[in-house]
């Protein structure tokens, strides 16, 4: 009774963070969203029993593949900031 209902709690989860993940404008929020649909697909991994392809999705997709997204995100982002720009006068 209980593992259906962590199941279908994670299950709502990973389906709410991935549809964020694709409607989000944000690439910050959008890649936040990715990281919380990931760990929660290693959540499912542990309810079935395979705690090792939970580690690993963990280990490989969390923190490997999400780190590159936010280096990626901090280094592309376009700064808006005025006081970076020079006024030509």
């Amino acid at each position: 009774m209980y593992e259906t209902l962590a199941f279908a709690l994670f299950a709502l989860v990973t389906l709410g963070s991935s549809l964020g993940v694709v409607l989000m404008r944000d690439v910050w929020h959008s890649a936040l969203l990715l990281g919380v649909a990931l760990l929660s697909v290693a959540v499912h991994f542990v309810l079935a029993q395979a705690p090792f392809l939970a580690v690993m999705q963990v280990l490989v997709y969390v923190g490997g593949v999400l780190i590159l997204i936010t280096f990626a995100v901090m280094l592309t982002r376009n700064r808006s900031d005025p006081s970076d720009s020079e006024v030509a006068s």
